[in-house]
């Protein structure tokens, strides 16, 4: 079966003066996926969330929403709702007046609106909050008033420009987690815009890199942290250790760019035994990180460079601190080492 395409963005484009902030993107969202758009400030990942939503006009290319061109269609006239960082509730307002608002300004009738606001928040699991004022709310439950604003419409998209940015790191680790479920219970397309690799990991169902206005690389959290495309894509989702060209052809025999995730590294102290088929390098321990649930080891090796390598804290003592300044192996199974596009 053909799957349905929510936005279908063509030779995207968008210049601010001399700066080019969208570069001829070409992208399909899938009908009911919840899709990243991935970047650092500046990559054009808002950019493209505010020519989908109208607020921003293309210079060159297209946006289709269900098939049907929307290039020069106003936001209003776009089947698409927008949650921002801000949440911009009205403070005046009960968090049922908030819900109804947009429905008050389309004159639905004030039973519907009513039934509708509360299913709304009933989807965000805020049932019983109908009366109070946000400013009773936390943080996280003015975001899901927020987003029950945008779902009361009904919309074919929503769209959200880094909604949980002003969270603290526990109640947006929260967040992230109860998003996702939210949109998978409500069907609805999701394209949600982050500077923050965790999160897009933990919530997508593809994640869209982006990097100088154009996507390195499109595919699934997995594919995107196992297989980056690039050494960029490597190096920003999550942490990897990058064997340029002359260090790839010294330890792997190999010609290229490599890249080798730092939890894929086994470090052997001693005498311990090295796994058959593993590449392996010895070297000395400069820096001892530990992190909770795991220790980051800098090693300095000896043919030249530096590796980290990371180590989860399952033992009794976590403490490795005493391992800074020893010759230690590293290994590496070879299946885990991905060749990527050089930097440019």
């Amino acid at each position: 079966m053909t799957e349905s395409i929510a936005i279908r963005l063509r030779g995207l484009s968008r210049h601010f003066g001399d700066v080019v902030a969208v570069d001829r993107v070409d992208l399909d969202v899938v009908d009911g996926e919840f899709l990243t758009l991935l970047g650092p400030s500046g990559s054009g990942k808002t950019t493209v969330l505010r020519m989908i939503a109208g607020f921003e006009r293309p210079d060159a290319g297209s946006i289709e929403l269900a098939g049907v061109d929307v290039t020069q269609v106003p936001p209003y006239g776009r089947d698409v709702n927008t949650v921002f960082q801000d949440y911009a509730l009205f403070p005046h307002m009960s968090v049922l007046e908030n819900v109804e608002y947009g429905l008050r300004v389309k004159k639905v009738p004030k039973v519907e609106r009513a039934d509708r606001a509360r299913a709304a928040l009933d989807s965000v699991r805020l049932s019983g909050y109908e009366e109070r004022s946000p400013s009773q709310l936390s943080g996280g439950q003015r975001q899901r008033v927020a987003l029950a604003r945008a779902l009361v419409n009904r919309p074919k998209v929503l769209l959200l420009d880094e909604p949980l940015g002003a969270l603290d790191l526990k109640l947006r680790e929260q967040m992230q987690v109860e998003l996702k479920e939210i949109q998978r219970e409500v069907g609805i397309t999701f394209v949600f815009v982050t500077h923050d690799q965790d999160e897009a990991l933990t919530m997508s169902d593809r994640i869209a890199v982006f990097n100088n206005g154009r996507i390195e690389q499109l595919g699934t959290p997995t594919d995107v942290y196992e297989h980056p495309a690039t050494a960029f894509v490597a190096g920003f989702v999550g942490t990897s250790n990058l064997l340029d060209p002359a260090a790839a052809q010294l330890v792997l025999g190999r010609s290229g760019t490599w890249s080798v995730r730092p939890e894929k590294i086994l470090v052997h102290v001693g005498d311990a035994p090295v796994p058959d088929g593993h590449h392996r390098l010895n070297g000395t321990v400069r820096e001892v990180v530990y992190v909770g649930m795991s220790t980051r080891f800098v090693v300095d090796l000896a043919t030249g460079g530096s590796l980290m390598a990371v180590r989860q804290n399952t033992d009794a003592s976590h403490d490795l601190s005493h391992l800074r300044g020893q010759t230690v192996c590293l290994s590496w199974d070879p299946q885990y080492e991905y060749q990527v596009a050089d930097p440019t």
